[in-house]
């Protein structure tokens, strides 16, 4: 420490500027540079202290309310919710009420006794009403008042300034500011460490202090950090002199100065602490403060000023973009906590505050860039650029953290990622797009396993959720397979719930009566959960009962029930489901059988990228082994009705750009195992399913004619798209449409003709599952618990 306290002070300027970029650029984050969009919310402008540089302080003045109402902090609120913020910054004096009398009033009046009180009423109300995450500026704080403020807030914050106690003498800019005595500023982001709270805190430059007093606040700081790991960032902040100050007339800190300052505060803070500096005070000179080794420029509002210093504007967001990019970064929205404190809420957030952190969060814990979620009718927040230049790739096969990357692109890399699996795209499978005409046949939503995102199920855990409980009949399933060949269907789908009375011989029958009825089609049914619980109930393996089923007419399997295959994920979202061991266990059996499936990866709920990239890597191992995958499938996770989501266990499914990122980077991960990648229209909606096409998608899947799943999980594109109108959203991504088979060959020309122009299905019937009169049995197969029984 003392070496590197020594090269800072006599290091030169560009010396020290080009080593604090070398370190900042070695973070994991890479070529990221964050804000956080906020709205400013000055709950009260009165204060005890009276620092010579602050204009936001003042006197009460007659007639003025002393606080903000609720309604004021709501308004405030709801315009920056409005316009997409996700953060509500509040921002207030230190303890008024132990200098004013109206303070008191006004709070007695409000039903409170402190300034710290109101303040958590407000930000629960901010919370509660908005879904902005309460960051709170209050000033010194006990360890009760923190403690009032965690459960309402996602985090706080108090600037340290200076430890030096020499600014606080008579003339001197904190004189008569009992609180900004350094020691209790240092014992409340202490107390804040050990209650687990993710902190700001931050130096002034040029108020007064020395370089070596500076260089004592960072080391208090680095300290903090490393005693706590709650220190999530430090502000940089130039001071800058206000009229109507005692400090009007005191130099502004030079561009020099906070440069300087800037790199020696990348130096010495531990490298997980994100450095920031305010682009508003740096004026048109913003952008130079990247090269001193920033990456966050703080919180950015488009609906409320910088009350603090309101005569510097932020720049924009459109401007705040094109300077960040013009040095080589992405610029990236970011919540008031960063994501290292995402990534482990149990730890960082109050249980009352994590749903909202996780419905404003993307996978990677920043914050969400657009307000699209999978399966709702609204645009698209940009389109796929026709003209980035391919991103080049080198190796034969990109291994996990490759992925991760890719995955995980922004700004211009993401246009490359997209890029590059277009091209790869069209290099493997030509300008055609497939697709297949097939009808779902969902025999029943009763199930007794419990995944959190599945709101089709109708277990005792999912009462609460739509339509009643019903089972399909065997000839009822027939008639809607001899309806749907007539259609010019080539295949039908079948899955559904897993009644606690199915055994293995419920889905023998069922492909039995198809194959009976409709000799030609193709059966594309049961799931890995269905095959595994089939054959279990029966105790045979599995290579039997998938050789019967094959014989009965049995055609593929569908990928569906691999949801992410990785088992830390699956712990979280389906604990009794078939574990990744299982699922692959099942589909190899499968391809030993004869049996081609395809692979599907449920994404944007608790998972993150290098889960997806794992999930991508079993895909390909597997494929490897035995070659029968004939599309990767990627399904977005729609989450209006899901359980995991109502509850606040889960983030609000992909972003747009995730979405499309899984698609291309599955095409470049797969390639030459798995060539076909496929878009669900169901999910992305036809906007949607036009920008995937140009990120590497070469299949649309089925026409369906039902639907409902998705339906069920609040998804509002609908339950059918026959060929005229697929063709045509083909067609209007300037590609080549073309009908398959299931296996992808071509269908019978009579079928194809069929297709078109087809006659409206009949009403379904899907009569209450009570008229069954089945019974369950005692005991009920769960594979994900036996499996986890044998690890113990």
């Amino acid at each position: 420490m003392l070496d590197l306290l020594a090269d800072i002070r006599r290091a030169p300027l560009d010396e020290l500027l080009a080593e604090a970029r070398r370190v900042r650029d070695t973070r994991a984050a890479g070529r990221l540079v964050t804000y956080s969009p906020k709205v400013f919310v000055p709950l009260t402008t009165l204060c005890r202290d009276v620092c010579g540089y602050c204009t936001f302080a003042r006197p009460p003045r007659r007639g003025e309310r002393a606080y903000m109402s609720e309604d004021e902090v709501l308004a405030v609120a709801r315009a920056g919710a409005a316009a997409g913020c996700t953060e509500a910054l509040f921002t207030l004096g230190d303890k008024p009420e132990l200098r004013y009398g109206v303070a008191r009033e006004e709070l007695a009046a409000l039903g409170c006794t402190t300034t710290i009180e109101y303040l958590a009423r407000c930000a629960r109300l901010v919370l509660e009403e908005t879904g902005l995450l309460p960051h709170v500026n209050p000033g010194v704080m006990t360890r009760a008042d923190l403690e009032l403020l965690r459960p309402v807030s996602a985090s706080m914050g108090l600037m340290l300034e200076t430890s030096s106690d020499r600014l606080a003498a008579r003339g001197m800019p904190h004189w008569a500011s009992p609180d900004k005595i350094a020691a209790r500023r240092i014992e409340t982001i202490r107390a804040a460490g050990e209650l687990a709270i993710p902190f700001t805190s931050g130096i002034l430059v040029g108020i007064g202090e020395t370089r070596e007093e500076r260089l004592e606040a960072l080391l208090d700081l680095r300290s903090l950090a490393e005693e706590h790991g709650h220190l999530g960032e430090v502000i940089v902040q130039n001071f800058r002199a206000k009229a109507g100050t005692r400090m009007a007339e005191h130099p502004d800190a030079s561009l020099e100065e906070h440069l300087w300052s800037i790199a020696a505060a990348r130096l010495l803070l531990p490298p997980a602490v994100h450095v920031q500096a305010p682009p508003n005070l740096a004026h048109d000179d913003f952008p130079r403060l990247l090269h001193a080794g920033i990456d966050d420029w703080g919180g950015v509002s488009p609906v409320t000023v910088d009350h603090v210093n309101p005569e510097a504007p932020w720049p924009t967001l459109d401007r705040l973009r094109e300077r960040t990019e013009e040095h080589g970064f992405a610029l990236v929205p970011r919540l008031p906590l960063y994501p290292e404190y995402v990534a482990d809420l149990e730890r960082w957030v109050d249980a009352a505050v994590q749903p909202a952190v996780r419905r404003a969060s993307d996978a990677q814990g920043y914050g969400r860039d657009d307000r699209w979620a999978p399966g709702e009718s609204q645009p698209v927040p940009f389109v796929t650029s026709t003209d980035a230049p391919p991103l080049e790739l080198t190796g034969d096969e990109l291994g996990e953290d490759e992925i991760v990357r890719l995955l995980a692109a922004r700004g211009r890399e993401r246009a490359r990622v997209l890029a590059a699996a277009d091209r790869l795209r069209r290099e493997t499978c030509g300008d055609e797009v497939t697709y297949v005409v097939t009808r779902n046949i969902q025999y029943t939503n009763v199930c007794y396993f419990r995944c959190g995102f599945c709101a089709f199920s109708k277990g005792k855990l999912a009462e609460n959720l739509r339509g009643p409980a019903y089972l399909v009949p065997l000839d009822e399933i027939a008639r809607r397979a001899a309806e749907a060949w007539d259609r010019g269907a080539t295949e039908v789908c079948l899955q559904g719930g897993i009644h606690p009375a199915f055994t293995g011989d419920y889905y023998a029958d069922v492909v039995r009566v198809i194959a009976e009825a409709v000799p030609d089609v193709h059966v594309h049914a049961f799931s890995a959960l269905e095959i595994w619980q089939g054959a279990a109930t029966l105790g045979v393996a599995l290579d039997e009962y998938l050789g019967t089923l094959r014989v009965l007419g049995l055609g593929s399997l569908p990928g569906t029930a691999a949801e992410i295959l990785d088992d830390e994920v699956r712990a979280m979202i389906c604990p009794d489901k078939v574990t990744t061991a299982q699922w692959l266990d099942v589909h190899d059996a499968a391809h030993r059988a004869g049996l081609a499936s395809n692979v599907t990866m449920m994404f944007g709920h608790v998972d993150r990228p290098r889960n997806w990239a794992r999930h991508l890597l079993r895909a390909r191992e597997q494929q490897a082994r035995t070659g029968g995958f004939t599309e990767f499938v990627p399904l977005p996770f729609v989450p209006m009705e899901a359980p995991m989501y109502l509850q606040g266990r889960a983030r609000r499914g992909p972003t747009f750009a995730e979405a499309l990122l899984v698609h291309a980077v599955a095409r470049l991960a797969l390639h030459p195992l798995i060539t076909n990648v496929q878009a669900s229209w169901v999910k992305l909606g036809p906007e949607g399913v036009r920008q995937a096409l140009a990120a590497g998608v070469n299949d649309l899947g089925g026409t369906l004619m039902n639907e409902s799943i998705s339906r069920a999980a609040g998804s509002e594109w609908g339950q059918e798209l026959p060929p005229e109108r697929m063709e045509a959203l083909i067609r209007s991504a300037g590609r080549r449409p073309r009908q398959r088979t299931t296996l992808y060959g071509d269908p019978p020309s009579d079928q194809v003709a069929r297709s078109f122009g087809a006659a409206p299905l009949a009403e379904p019937v899907s009569p209450p599952v009570r008229e069954a009169g089945l019974q369950a049995p005692p005991r009920l197969l769960r594979p994900g618990l036996v499996a986890g029984a044998r690890a113990r």
